[in-house]
This record gives C-alpha cells, sequence and structure tokens, in this order.
C-alpha cells in the first residue's frame, strides 16, 4: 500500500491555544461566542469527504466554525449548490457551461487532489495486479467477462487467476469519479468513448449500482469477482486490493502521492472557469511515473454570499494549511501554481 506523507499541525494548535487564553477575557470572550455560531453547509462529492472529514475538527480549533457537509454525490452536490440549499457544493467533475448558467453566479475552485482507483475482490490473488486501459474498458463494456480472460493474464503472466465471473460495480448516483473514470476510459478506448462517453452519469452497459463511493466499495467487498473504482482513500479503508494501471509511458503505476503529483504536472493553469484536466498523460519523462487516473476536485461557491467572510476564510485555510490533511488519504497537496489561481479566484467572493 502507498505510505502516507507527514502533517502540519503547528497551525491549528497555535490557534486553540488562542481561543482558550481569548475566553478568559471578558471581550475576546464574547468574540470567540459569536465565532462559534458560524455555521457553514455543503454537499455533494463522495470522492472528496474522507477530507473534508479531517477538516470539520481542525476547522472548528481554528476558528471557531462547524462545517456540515453532505457527500451525496458531484450531481447531487451542484444541484444544491444551484438551489442555494447549502452554502458551498463540491464535485469532482468541472461545471458544463449549461451548469455554470443554471448556477447564476457561481465560481468553482480546485481544492484537493488525488486519484481514483480501481479495486477488486479476489481471495487468493495478489495486491497490485497490472491492467491496462484498453482491457480495462473491455471488461467495463462487458467484452471480457472472466478473470482468467488471456488478455488479463497477458498482463500479469506467472499469477495464477481464477476462472471466476467479473462483476462489474459502478455509480447509481450523479458522480465526479465517475466523469474521472470514464475520462479516462475514453481517452484509452474509442469504442467506449463512441459507445459511453464521458459523463458524471452514463448508460452503464453492465454492472451492478452503488450509492456514492462508499456503496460502490460496500458491494465490491461483498462480492466476490467484483471490480469497481472510487477514490483510493475507499480502497484503503475498506482494506480493497487495486490495480496497478499503465501509463502512456508504459510503466505499471499505483495511486500514490507521487504519482499523482507527476500526473498533476500535465496542467496547474486553471482555464477561465477554474477547470484543470490531468488524465492519462502523454509519453515524457516528467510524467513517466503519472498515475492516469488523477483528478482534481472543486468546490462551488456563489460569487455573492451572505457568507462571503466565512467561506474566504475557510477555503483559504482548505487550500493551504487543510492540505496537510490529505496524504494520509493519499491526498496530494495542491500545486503553488494552483494555490495562486486559488487565492485570487477567493477574493472575488462578496457579500
Amino acid at each position: 500500500m502507498p505510505k502516507s506523507g507527514t502533517f502540519i499541525r503547528s497551525l491549528a494548535a497555535v490557534a486553540l491555544v488562542a481561543v482558550v487564553a481569548a475566553a478568559v477575557v471578558g471581550a475576546a470572550g464574547a468574540s470567540t461566542a459569536k465565532r462559534n455560531s458560524v455555521t457553514i453547509t455543503g454537499a455533494g462529492s463522495t470522492f472528496v469527504a474522507p477530507l473534508i472529514a479531517q477538516w470539520v475538527p481542525a476547522l472548528a480549533k481554528a476558528y471557531g466554525y462547524e462545517l456540515h457537509y453532505s457527500p451525496i454525490g458531484s450531481g447531487g452536490g451542484i444541484a444544491s449548490i444551484t438551489a442555494r440549499t447549502v452554502d458551498f457544493g463540491a464535485s469532482d467533475a468541472p461545471l458544463s457551461p449549461d451548469q455554470f448558467a443554471a448556477c447564476k453566479g457561481c465560481i468553482q475552485i480546485p481544492w484537493a487532489l488525488s486519484a481514483t482507483s480501481v479495486f477488486y475482490n479476489l481471495d487468493g490473488v495478489k495486491n497490485l495486479l497490472h491492467m491496462d486501459g484498453p482491457t480495462l474498458a473491455k471488461i467495463f463494456l462487458g467484452q471480457i467477462t472472466s478473470w482468467n480472460d488471456p488478455a488479463i493474464a497477458k498482463l500479469n503472466p506467472g499469477v495464477s487467476l481464477p476462472n471466476l465471473r467479473i462483476t462489474v460495480v459502478h455509480r447509481s448516483d450523479g458522480s465526479g469519479t465517475t466523469y474521472n473514470f470514464t475520462d479516462y476510459l475514453s481517452s484509452v478506448s474509442p469504442a467506449w468513448k463512441k459507445r459511453v462517453g464521458v459523463g458524471t452519469s452514463v448508460n452503464w452497459p453492465v454492472g451492478s449500482a452503488g450509492r456514492g463511493s462508499s456503496g460502490v466499495a460496500a458491494l465490491v467487498s461483498e462480492t466476490p469477482g467484483a471490480i469497481g473504482y472510487a477514490d483510493v482513500a475507499y480502497a484503503l479503508q475498506n482494506h480493497l486490493k487495486y490495480f496497478a494501471i499503465k501509463n502512456r509511458s508504459g510503466k505499471f503505476t499505483v495511486p500514490a502521492l507521487r504519482n499523482i503529483l507527476a500526473a498533476a504536472t500535465l496542467d496547474t493553469k486553471p482555464a477561465a472557469d477554474g477547470s484543470l484536466s490531468i488524465v492519462n498523460p502523454p509519453k515524457a519523462k516528467k510524467y513517466a511515473q503519472a498515475y492516469p487516473i488523477s483528478t482534481y476536485t472543486y468546490v462551488i461557491v456563489p460569487l455573492q454570499t451572505p457568507k462571503a467572510r466565512e467561506l474566504k476564510i475557510f477555503i483559504s485555510w482548505a487550500v493551504t494549511h487543510g492540505q496537510s490533511y490529505g496524504p494520509k488519504l493519499i491526498f496530494q497537496p495542491l500545486p503553488l501554481a494552483v494555490v495562486r489561481y486559488d487565492e485570487k479566484a477567493i477574493a472575488k467572493i462578496h457579500s
């Protein structure tokens, strides 16, 4: 399994001391009580939910904010912020022009960076089986149906693969993870691109459906011979084996921090709408270790909001100090160029 990185906790510790000290002084205590009444609500991406869960207590210590997040999927997050039933939405898929129009004055900001793992349930078979894009596409198209298929065996010489039916598991809800996964499959398989394409929701040719990343991971865990996809944090939490995926440089790479960072160097200059694309980097020395199903994920907020001050503080913290909580969950801290873009974007939010 990939090793986690180190963590930076000094800011949270200093902030906690400051809050305790302020409570001793009457006027400062009143100010702290007022800050403790701030609640920020969000909904969306299940992909980023493990990281946000780490942010909740840290943000409370640093600023006294209560952060409530509902991991209902990227599609649900986009719908929620569009309807203004939450203070922010979260999506792993960038907004389409129609979604931007419907959101009426929203901005999307890349705030986390990780990868989609493809995991499997095969007793007696090692972790990190080799897989390539064309073979993976054929599995999810229903064209390869057994684990001992010659195409899989060729990628894994010397491995005893069982004569076991492959059960495909995919998302049932609108999902940015699905967008990332189908974007990858479309880039490696003309047949997938023509028949299924890219989207947060697609017409899956085969398979069973699970709601959210946790639902997909649970179904795979319960089903011998199953294969599914989710943020690598869910693979680790559920003790699932996952593939080493062949990249365009010909190397079998895993969703580890350094390999996600190698993919991220493909695009560190967000487009005008804040989006970035780092799927399946080309063959080149600087991308040699790149994991090909890596992705940025986004926070979506209205440019004009009554909680502008609180959201600016929260998101600024998330894209800087909040990144230190990511490595143990295999979230690679954002490249500096992306952080600088984010800071300029955050400054545009107003009340």
